[in-house]
């Protein structure tokens, strides 16, 4: 998901249930950078909390676990570089982790490092299984390692001569080690994922794994290094440390009390049904870690589930680059549960999914003020308007009553299917169905119009009790993806948290028996995109430089299945306006082909409208339609961009049909 600067494999975000003893664990072993956690680093871990809160919602009984990796020769060298020993420079760090953590309202119940001596006991354990059985053996390693990934790699796996992960140089190293017998588990892992279909998933990473790596032929994996003293002591050979990717591994079962006398967590929890992994990590946690589970003898995860990246501007979050966003700044700024909800609702989960401040700021306009903050407010003012803030009974129904309740009730449904699924952003989209049917309704029923006759009061009531009951159904629905939002809503219908707020009590409509309304602060106020987008970029400027006078690090190759995702088509702008109030945008009719789109672009301070009408352009034309100053923009106009700031729009360089594809 994310490049490292200090690298920290551990990007597992690793969920238990067991149906049958309602259990639930999930870990969340969390990046290590050198400086700040940006937004990026938080998009797994705000995933995770959210099905740890779903879980605990629905009776399970959860340990959240998430944690650091501390060794490893990178951390060794960074540390030396600030003139400190390994332990004081990975002690600053996890400080300020953790109140990122707090900030994003991450609800972890323990916090492993892999510094914790009841880890370190635990891995050397292992280490010292493993050899005995004869699973691990000494030999001597020559090859080529990548520092900042901690991996080794053959020379054909290189690109250009560089990492295949990151594109850094990598160095030739030469040193007596111990060696895990990898390949010795190749047929097994290959049976276990035909024979089990769910458990790599999506399928790209199980044809990846198959076809680029066990298929192809694993080589026994180097386990212990010499030429750094930052890890854990192999117990037997002093002078070798245990390699970072068995070390750091082992705390999904260290951190359970595995090999130990306190080993309770472990028989309840073990094993998982999914572990959700950076997809850039995922042949360690897909290949190495059920191979060291198998030789340990113990059971594999249910699923693997690699999720993808959070990028920026069309390109991986980097520090190197200077295009990261800093998380507690969008939190200041809108809430912790509105940058929650954003990467929830935004990205389909094990896809890539792009941020920008634009589409964050859209998002929290058009869900959360114009939907839900709505909602909350017309609800509660017209109870304290119609009824002085007091309704009891459920008045009368009337003729939307019945499939307002349907669409409740089949969306609930929808809802915990689709969390099981961990499909977030759909878990989403049903309650937001939900809650737009219930604004149509206040449309439908005109309550405003009912209040004018004293004959219409009970179906008045009923109208608003439908609101009601419907807003605490929803408040339910959404404490697992934004968890300080439902209290607010449940202060203004005057609900303590119990048993009106326990998930049980959303399958059957109808549980509010009395109702007291009382108006509270706007929940989610509307932003002036234009002028908070200046304003955002301004306070985020620091941190998009923090690497500015520093070698760029190198583009991060792409596939052609990647490219050819992107459809791109000539248009010919037949009409174009600026954007009323909106300095910087126009808005155009482009025909492409035998259909014609409105597309806004950022482009007013380079082209009027009359010189841009007529001209071809490159148009982006699957990208998903999006609300900019009321206006639906369906599409992109590709421009290039200059060292400092000037757009030119691409164009075709000889005549050509508006409508052709490129390829």
């Amino acid at each position: 998901m994310i490049n490292f600067l200090v690298r920290l494999y551990l990007d597992l975000k690793y969920i238990l249930w067991s149906e049958k003893m309602k259990t639930f664990y999930i870990t969340t072993p969390i990046y290590y950078p050198s400086n700040k956690l940006h937004i990026g680093h938080s998009y797994t871990t705000v995933a995770a909390d959210a099905m740890a809160r779903y879980k605990r919602l629905r009776g399970y009984d959860v340990m959240f676990l998430t944690g650091t990796d501390e060794h490893g020769q990178k951390i060794e060298r960074r540390a030396q570089e600030e003139g400190k020993t390994p332990q004081q420079f990975v002690d600053d760090i996890v400080i300020w982790i953790k109140d990122l953590w707090k900030t994003m309202d991450i609800s972890y119940d323990k916090f492993i490092r892999t510094t914790d001596k009841e880890h370190k006991e635990v891995v050397a354990k292992i280490f010292k299984k493993l050899y005995e059985q004869g699973d691990i053996y000494k030999s001597e390693y020559e090859g080529l390692y990548c520092t900042p990934c901690e991996s080794f790699f053959t020379e054909h796996q290189l690109k250009d001569g560089k990492c295949p992960d990151c594109a850094r140089e990598v160095e030739k190293v030469k040193e007596e080690s111990y060696f895990f017998k990898l390949s010795k588990y190749q047929d097994r892992l290959i049976k276990h994922i035909e024979e089990h279909p769910d458990f790599l998933m999506p399928q790209t990473r199980q044809n990846e794994m198959l076809n680029n790596f066990l298929k192809a032929g694993l080589e026994d994996l180097c386990v212990s290094r010499t030429s750094f003293k930052w890890g854990v002591p192999v117990s037997f050979d002093e002078k070798h440390v245990v390699y970072v990717w068995l070390d750091a591994l082992s705390n999904y079962i260290s951190a359970l009390g595995y090999m130990t006398k306190n080993d309770a967590d472990f028989k309840k929890f073990w094993p998982a049904n999914v572990q959700l992994v950076g997809k850039e990590i995922v042949r360690f946690h897909a290949i190495i870690w059920p191979a060291i589970l198998m030789a340990l003898g113990e059971e594999l995860p249910k699923q693997i589930f690699g999720h993808g990246w959070l990028i920026i501007n069309g390109g991986k979050m980097s520090k190197s680059i200077g295009n990261v966003i800093d998380p507690s700044i969008l939190v200041q700024r809108y809430s912790s549960d509105a940058v929650r909800y954003f990467l929830l609702r935004e990205i389909a989960f094990g896809q890539d999914g792009n941020f920008t401040n634009q589409a964050l700021i859209t998002r929290i306009n058009s869900d959360l003020a114009n939907d839900l903050g709505n909602l909350t407010s017309r609800t509660i003012a017209m109870i304290e308007k119609y009824f002085d803030g007091k309704l009891i009974g459920k008045g009368t129904e009337n003729e939307f009553d019945a499939n307002v309740q349907e669409i409740i009730k089949e969306n609930v449904s929808f809802t915990e299917e689709n969390m099981e699924k961990l499909f977030f952003n759909t878990a989403l989209e049903n309650i937001w169905t939900i809650i737009r049917r219930l604004n149509k309704y206040i449309d439908e029923t005109m309550p405003w119009v009912l209040a004018k006759d004293e004959a219409n009061k009970e179906k008045l009531a009923g109208v608003l009790y439908t609101l009601a009951e419907g807003l605490r159904i929803v408040s339910i629905m959404i404490e697992p993806f934004m968890p300080t939002t439902p209290s607010k809503i449940w202060a203004q219908l005057v609900i303590t948290k119990g048993d009106l707020t326990n998930w049980d009590t959303i399958h059957n409509f109808g549980a509010l028996t009395e109702i007291t309304a009382k108006k509270g602060e706007n929940i989610f106020p509307r932003i002036d995109i234009e002028k908070e987008l200046t304003e955002l970029e301004n306070a985020q400027q620091p941190i998009e430089q923090l690497q500015s006078n520093k070698e760029l690090e190198p583009e991060v190759p792409i596939s052609i299945d990647d490219f050819t995702k992107v459809k791109l088509k000539v248009g010919e702008v037949i009409e174009c306006d600026k954007v009323k109030k909106a300095d910087k945008l126009l808005v155009s009719k482009i025909k492409i082909g035998d259909e014609v789109r409105t597309i806004v672009s950022g482009i007013a301070k380079f082209y009027s409208p009359e010189e841009f009408i007529g001209k071809k352009v490159v148009v982006v034309t699957n990208l998903a339609p999006v609300k900019l100053r009321g206006i639906l923009s369906e599409g992109m106009i590709l421009c290039a961009e200059d060292k400092d700031g000037n757009l030119v729009a691409i164009a075709p360089e000889k005549e050509i049909a508006n409508g052709a594809t490129i390829r």
